[in-house]
């Protein structure tokens, strides 16, 4: 899969930069224009993670045999529901679809049927699957990447910005081509049609109960009262960052939330000795901040966090050894099991199948071993009927030979 052959910059589109449409008119010629095209739709979108709240898009990029190249302002033009009803019927490429489609959803894009050339890279054995390096082994065309971590957010967009944006799917249709002939030379067609079928179907993940405790360093903290100062600096922060628009690390680190929790300031003088908590934004809401290590301070006993939540699923794996010695063994045989198979096939074992459907397997085995069972219990688990077909035989097999053992 990775042939020696001339590299080409990608410098220009080719039929040049298109104007942004940022207007209802433009948006109807555009959506005529993609009706009357012909074959996939390359489809990209960019946010502003890092910049703005939440991963909205600021901009739609589009391509499509016969219609040329778009660029549409979501912000301007926030319902693309007719361009959505104009191209329902065909097929949408994208790279990293999972990334793109929950702000594509939001802006009423919602594809029926779906390539997804990361995927079908992964699916392939490609060692690196970024759209970059994939244009550049698989067509011999290099991208110039420099602005994917822009802030997209920005009006008026750069013009270098928007001809990086309209590169982006400039020879994305290409590129599926050439994996689609791939993935049927090799026979992974239909798995690779099963697994974009599974992101396509993947509803919105459930908002977390508590996703403070995401807090990065939070592990650090190890008494309830300095986790309710995390709690409360955390919703603090997201309360200012919601309003004001910004990325939550923007208007404070998850570094000043944590050292705060620690050392419980109990003053503004004692909050600005803390080093993180000295950036322009944090100090504009210091009274704020110093407010939410008061009321956690006071909270009484009964409103405290709990130390942790618990989990629906298995405990971490590195645990398993001292929790349940009999369960790390069985993970230790799937995890050979799957290794196995997934360099047979040339993919990532997380491909192969899911390392979560492997832990809850290993973790509460079926009482039968038959391969059936097993079968059941993966699909029950998420995994698609391909990565059945290949690992349910074998896994049945590695955990009852531990069973006849009497290690399982």
């Amino acid at each position: 899969m990775t042939e020696e052959r001339t590299v080409e910059p990608l410098l220009e589109p080719r039929e040049g930069i298109p104007p942004v449409i940022a207007d209802a008119d433009g948006l109807a010629r555009m959506v005529e224009r993609f009706a009357a095209g012909d074959g996939p739709v390359a489809v990209d979108a960019e946010r502003a993670s890092g910049y703005r709240y939440g991963n909205r898009a600021y901009l739609v990029q589009l391509r499509r045999a016969g219609s040329g190249t778009a660029l549409i302002d979501p912000i301007a033009c926030p319902d693309l529901s007719a361009l959505d009803a104009a191209v329902a019927e065909a097929e949408i490429v994208l790279h990293a679809a999972s990334q793109d489609l929950p702000c594509l959803l939001e802006v009423g894009f919602r594809p029926r049927e779906m390539f997804d050339t990361e995927l079908a890279g992964r699916l392939l054995g490609y060692e690196r699957v970024g759209l970059g390096t994939m244009v550049e082994t698989v067509l011999g065309l290099r991208l110039e990447k420099g602005h994917s971590a822009a802030d997209w957010s920005t009006r008026p967009l750069p013009e270098d910005w928007l001809r990086y944006a309209a590169l982006d799917v400039e020879v994305l249709v290409e590129l599926r081509d050439v994996l689609h002939a791939q993935l049927t030379e090799s026979g992974k067609l239909e798995w690779a049609r099963e697994e974009f079928a599974a992101v396509l179907g993947t509803p919105p993940p459930v908002p977390r109960s508590d996703p403070w405790r995401r807090t990065s360093g939070i592990h650090k903290v190890r008494n309830v009262r300095a986790l309710a100062i995390v709690r409360e600096l955390w919703l603090m922060r997201d309360r200012i960052a919601r309003e004001a628009d910004l990325a939550p690390g923007r208007v404070l680190p998850d570094a000043a939330i944590v050292t705060a929790a620690l050392e419980g300031p109990r003053t503004k003088k004692a909050l600005t000795e803390i080093s993180a908590f000295t950036g322009r934004s944090a100090r504009r809401h210091m009274s704020d901040w110093l407010a939410a290590v008061h009321r956690a301070r006071n909270l009484p006993e009964s409103q405290l966090p709990a130390p942790s939540t618990p989990g629906d699923g298995p405990p971490p794996p590195n645990r398993w050894a001292d929790r349940d010695p009999a369960a790390a063994k069985r993970l230790a045989a799937a995890r050979a099991v799957i290794a196995a198979l997934a360099d047979e096939h040339h993919m990532p074992t997380e491909n192969l199948l899911q390392p979560d459907a492997v832990r809850r397997l290993t973790w509460e085995p079926p009482d039968d071993l038959d391969d059936e069972t097993v079968a059941g219990r993966l699909r029950a688990l998420g995994a698609r009927e391909w990565q059945i077909s290949l690992t349910a035989h074998l896994l049945a097999k590695a955990l009852s030979r531990l069973r006849i053992r009497g290690e399982l």
